[in-house]
């Protein structure tokens, strides 16, 4: 039987909020299964390109990496964000050691390639971009890894890479390993029919029903990267995907009801 491990990504939302993340990293710290934390960018690399007068391009809700704010990005998201949660992390007892794809060559990543549009120094990666036996190694010696959004191409560059898809594509390079886990945490209480109504949550959505609600624009617009990488993950293996609210963590691992879960 396969060792349980939970991968669970956090978002802006939550690391923008002091008071949230300590009571998220509590509840993540209890959890005693393995278990590994992916975690994305915040509002602080926003803020600070604001403050360097460094211009920030978005296409569609995504960002434009150029040189300049891959350097803030990387500073900000593998830097200041990273050892701030593993500093937190320690102090709750937890042996958080944190990543960027960079180190050691856990995720290699390609440059995203877009007939019409140069998205600049941002990567993307699929399964085997992912040291899935450096990763396995680190969780046997009872370290608990933290993930930034920051990869790199083995020649000396790094990209900003989506942290939803890192969730995903660590989770199934993992799944023939271990019985994979993959919880997307955010500010909604999972995927709902009704963005206004917290109380409309859709229990169970499938590739199909996902495509009726996408094709009906009933989804928000900031649900669907979740949810394509969600898919992605649970087509490729991974035991269990669900989106449910960063409060509810401690809930869901306890009793398993919370949030959205995604299924074939």
């Amino acid at each position: 039987m396969k060792e349980k491990l939970y991968i669970i990504k956090i978002g802006g939302a939550l690391i923008d909020d002091e008071e949230l993340l300590n009571k998220f990293l509590e509840q993540f710290s209890e959890i005693k299964a393995k278990k590994i934390l992916v975690h994305g960018g915040g509002k602080l690399a926003t803020t600070l390109a604001d403050k360097l007068g460094v211009e920030q391009k978005m296409i569609n809700g995504r960002r434009i990496t150029d040189k300049e704010t891959l350097d803030i990005v990387a500073m900000v998201y593998a830097g200041g964000i990273n050892k701030n949660i593993v500093a937190k992390l320690q102090q709750k007892k937890c042996k958080a050691i944190g990543f960027s794809g960079a180190d050691a060559n856990l995720i290699k990543a390609k440059k995203r390639e877009h007939a019409e549009i140069d998205f600049g120094f941002v990567g993307d990666i699929e399964k085997k971009s992912v040291n899935r036996k450096l990763i396995s190694k680190l969780i046997k010696l009872k370290l608990i890894p933290v993930f930034s959004a920051i990869t790199h191409d083995k020649k000396g560059n790094l990209f900003n890479t989506n942290a939803d898809t890192i969730a995903s594509v660590i989770a199934q390079a993992l799944s023939s390993k271990y019985d994979v886990e993959l919880l997307y945490c955010f500010d909604k209480s999972g995927v709902l029919e009704d963005v206004e109504n917290p109380e409309s949550v859709i229990k169970n959505i499938s590739e199909g029903e996902f495509t009726v609600l996408k094709n009906e624009g009933r989804l928000h617009k900031g649900i669907l990267p979740k949810l394509e990488n969600a898919l992605g993950a649970i087509k490729n293996n991974v035991n269990k995907v669900f989106l449910i609210k960063e409060t509810e963590l401690k809930n869901h691992i306890e009793n398993h009801h919370a949030g959205t879960e995604i299924c074939l």
